[in-house]
């Protein structure tokens, strides 16, 4: 079965060559497209796409409110905020709002699809040009409201290695360096951070990476830190 997708961009012929990009492969099928958030929360409601390809910047209603409106409803697709360089600003609070990461709008078709993949899986995707500098700028502001409603208390739950599995996911490391860096098993390392979401009630590697900020837990641009 295929995974159904929904492209939101304001500019025609942006959304159109997204679209062809992603209907050409087998396993994926473009359900819709929107101009702006406001249909793309109608959308998102009455296509029930896998992944939402999202852009920023739109009239009526912005990626951003769409995107926490839309993950904020039940059996919530996955969000994939696609933006240019110039937009990084905006990036931070979008997956604050929910989404499940972000790539910039030059990126190249391969890693869109796997991108749209990746998060339909329940993982993150971060662009790793801009990311460290992203997060090491935009963590530091003071919590707008829109932060996970753990906190200390549930942070106090982790054990010693889950809190240090945290921290090196803030850094932006993946499972097999994870796993290098603390000499345990890649499958430790799976069990680490199912276990750690799970005490926190995180949905993803990205909610989990913007709590280790907030809470002081990762700093920016942590040594051994490579890509996220």
């Amino acid at each position: 079965m295929s995974l159904k997708v929904l492209v939101v961009d304001d500019q025609g012929i942006v959304r159109a060559g997204f679209a062809a990009v992603i209907d050409a492969e087998e396993d994926l099928t473009v359900v819709g497209e929107a101009a702006d958030g406001a249909t793309a929360v109608r959308l998102a409601e009455e296509l029930a796409p896998d992944v939402i390809v999202m852009d920023v910047r739109m009239p009526e209603l912005d990626g951003i409110a769409a995107t926490r409106i839309i993950t904020g409803r039940e059996n919530a697709p996955r969000v994939l905020v696609l933006t240019t360089f110039d937009l990084d600003a905006y990036v931070f609070d979008a997956l604050r709002a929910g989404a499940s990461g972000f790539l910039l709008k030059d990126v190249r078709p391969a890693e869109l699809l796997d991108g749209i993949r990746v998060v339909a899986t329940g993982e993150s995707v971060l662009a790793p040009s801009a990311t460290r500098r992203l997060i090491g700028h935009y963590a530091s502001r003071p919590n707008t409201g829109n932060r996970t409603d753990s906190g200390p208390r549930e942070l106090d739950s982790l054990t010693e290695s889950q809190r240090g599995v945290l921290a090196l996911i803030a850094a932006g490391l993946n499972n097999a360096e994870i796993a290098a860096e603390l000499g345990i098993t890649v499958g430790t390392v799976k069990s680490h951070v199912n276990a750690l979401l799970r005490k926190l009630g995180l949905r993803d590697r990205v909610q989990a990476t913007i709590l280790a900020y907030d809470l002081g837990l990762a700093r920016p641009n942590p040594p051994g830190a490579a890509h996220l």
